[in-house]
C-alpha cells in the first residue's frame, strides 16, 4: 500500500535533470497519485512543452501540469493557495529537495518529505546545466540531450562529397551522424532501373518528415554535436530541382527546425556517377541555389572547398568555434 493518496512535486525543471527524476521517482513510489507542477515563464530558454514532454516520457505514471509562474519565489502562502486551486484540493504530501518545502507543505496541511537536500546523490542543478549544457549532458535524459546538442548540417549539390564529409566529421567528434534519407528513398523508387520516374510533391514532404524524425532520434544519444547529411531545408531545394517550384509544406517543416551551422560543399571537384545521380548538368545551378536559399533564410553557413583534407580541416575549425562558444 502507498503511504499517501496524493502528493505533489513542484519546480521549474529548467531543464529536467537526473536529480529531478530521482525526486519524482521516489515520490511516485509513495503516492497513489502524484502531481508534478512544472512552472514556466515565456522568456525561459527551454520551452515548457519540451520540459513537460521529457517528464511525461520518463514518468508516464504521474500527472504533469504546466503552471504559469506568476508568483514570487518566496511567496510560500501564495504558492500553497495556488497549488490547492490547481489540484482542486490540498495534497497529502509534498516532496522537495529545498528548504522552502516545510513551510509550503504546512500551509496546505500536508506532510513534507525532504529528499537529497545537499544533492549528494545527483550533484547537478538547472543553473549548472543552463550555463554549460554540453559539459553536463550526463545529467540529463535523452529528450533533453536532443534539445541541447549542437546540430551541424552538410548540404550541397550532387557529388560534392557531402556524405564522406559527414562520416569523417562524425568519426572526428565520436558522435552520431544522420544519413540522407532521400537517397535511401531513391534506391527504392528506382530499384527497377527507371530513374526517369515522375516525382510528386507529397514524396518530398514524406522525405522531409522522415529525415527530421531520424535526426531527432539520433540527437538523443549524440556526443555534444550531431552531424546531418542534408535536412528538410535541403529537401526543399531538391523539390525545386525536380518539380520546378517551391513547396510551402516542405519549407514549413524546414523552418520549424533549428541548426547551429550549415556546411556547404563546393562543386569544383569532379562529378562521379554512382548509378543514381542525374544532375551533373545542373550541379552548378544547385550550388548557387543553396547559397541563395541559405542567405535568404538567414542561416548560419560556411563554404568548404578544395581537397578533402582542407575541407575537413575547415569544417572542424568552424564546428569547434560553435562548441567552444559560451552558451547564450
Amino acid at each position: 500500500m502507498k503511504l499517501f493518496r496524493t502528493g505533489v512535486v513542484v519546480g521549474k525543471f529548467y531543464p529536467p535533470h537526473r536529480g529531478h527524476h530521482f525526486l519524482i521517482e521516489t515520490a511516485s513510489a509513495q503516492c497513489e497519485i502524484l502531481f508534478v507542477l512544472v512552472c514556466w515563464k515565456p522568456e525561459q530558454s527551454v520551452p515548457i512543452d519540451i520540459r513537460v514532454a521529457c517528464i511525461r516520457e520518463v514518468h508516464p505514471e504521474v500527472k504533469v501540469l504546466a503552471v504559469e509562474d506568476i508568483l514570487a519565489d518566496d511567496d510560500t502562502p501564495g504558492w500553497a493557495a495556488y497549488t490547492v486551486q490547481l489540484l482542486g484540493s490540498a495534497p497529502d504530501a509534498v516532496f522537495t529537495s529545498e528548504d522552502y518545502g516545510e513551510g509550503y507543505a504546512r500551509a496546505m496541511g500536508a506532510k513534507h518529505v525532504m529528499l537529497d537536500r545537499h544533492r549528494l546523490t545527483y550533484p547537478c542543478s538547472g543553473t549548472m546545466l543552463r550555463n554549460n549544457p554540453l559539459e553536463y549532458l550526463k545529467w540529463v535524459t535523452p529528450c533533453i540531450r536532443a534539445f541541447y546538442v549542437k546540430r551541424v548540417c552538410i548540404v550541397g549539390a550532387e557529388s560534392t562529397g557531402k556524405t564522406t564529409l559527414a562520416q569523417k566529421l562524425a568519426e572526428h567528434y565520436q558522435t552520431n551522424w544522420v544519413p540522407e534519407y532521400g537517397r535511401e528513398y531513391c534506391v527504392e523508387k528506382w530499384k527497377d532501373g527507371n530513374i526517369t520516374d515522375v516525382w510528386v510533391s507529397e514524396e518530398f514532404v514524406a522525405i522531409a518528415k522522415e529525415q527530421g524524425r531520424r535526426e531527432d532520434h539520433a540527437a538523443r544519444s549524440a556526443n555534444k554535436v550531431l552531424i546531418c547529411d542534408t535536412d528538410p531545408f535541403a529537401t526543399s531545394i531538391w523539390h525545386e530541382r525536380y518539380l520546378n517550384n517551391r513547396s510551402i509544406e516542405v519549407e514549413t517543416i524546414a523552418n520549424n527546425r533549428r541548426y547551429d551551422l550549415y556546411v556547404l560543399t563546393g562543386d569544383e571537384i569532379p562529378f562521379v556517377q554512382d548509378g543514381l545521380r542525374d544532375g551533373e548538368h545542373i550541379r552548378h545551378w544547385m550550388h548557387k541555389r543553396f547559397i541563395a536559399a541559405l542567405t535568404e533564410k538567414n542561416r548560419q553557413w560556411v563554404l568548404v572547398t578544395g581537397e578533402f583534407s582542407a575541407r575537413i580541416s575547415l569544417a572542424v575549425r568552424y564546428i569547434d568555434e560553435i562548441l567552444e562558444a559560451p552558451h547564450p
